[in-house]
């Protein structure tokens, strides 16, 4: 059976209640492209890269240059997160048993570098990550494989000894194609079934062990 060798966290939703600041901010923008922004736009804002829901809004709005909305957006959920982001229920409990287990984590985030470490000089300045992965790290993100496959290969790890931990649809088909075990945790979207998936509630409910049962499962497909 594979050990567990190092656990990847996605950020947005899944360690830090930032998906409702996100909707708010692209909800904002929308609006002032003359778009109103509904439950039907959730799968192109929710979980994507800022350059994509930039493109969903010029489509939809059918105006605007998609550089100048995805600066917008940037900036404007950069000032949200400024002012605080609340970690998710039970993040700190689990971050604090994978550092006393010894066991490596690292954050895999498909937000910007500048929001990454506004997140990160806040909210999660005490987590001990072993580094930090943003979108603009690889050059593609999620929901391709490209950041998982990087940050294994940075801890100097097989993809298939790690085990993501995501909220949203891209981010889990990102870890799955990448060969890793996959945790969901979903918040604002549902996360479609796959045989290599584990859900779980909450991370209130997840602890080493069941991560390692992550590899376990997907090990058995």
């Amino acid at each position: 059976m594979t050990e567990l060798a190092a656990v990847l966290f996605d950020m947005d939703g899944t360690l830090v209640d930032t998906e409702v600041l996100w909707w708010q901010t692209t909800e904002e923008i929308a609006a002032g492209l003359g778009y109103e922004l509904t439950v039907a736009d959730a799968p192109e804002v929710v979980g994507r890269a800022v350059e994509d829901t930039a493109a969903h809004l010029v489509r939809a709005a059918g105006t605007g240059d998609t550089e100048e909305v995805a600066l917008a957006l940037t900036g404007s959920f950069f000032q949200r997160v400024e002012q605080g982001a609340p970690m998710r229920p039970g993040a700190q409990r689990l971050l604090t048993a994978l550092e006393a287990a010894g066991l490596p984590f690292a954050l895999v985030s498909a937000s910007p570098r500048v929001v990454v470490d506004s997140v990160v000089g806040g909210s999660l300045a005490h987590v001990p990550f072993a580094f930090t992965l943003s979108a603009d790290d690889t050059t593609l993100t999620k929901p391709h494989p490209d950041p998982y496959r990087a940050a294994a290969e940075r801890l100097g790890a097989a993809p298939e000894a790690c085990v993501a931990v995501e909220d949203s649809p891209d981010g889990a088909a990102s870890a799955e194609a990448a060969g890793c075990g996959v945790l969901v945790v979903p918040s604002l979207l549902p996360v479609p079934a796959s045989p290599v998936r584990t859900f779980a509630p909450s991370l209130s409910e997840v602890t080493p062990a069941t991560l390692r049962a992550c590899l376990t499962a997907a090990a058995g497909v």
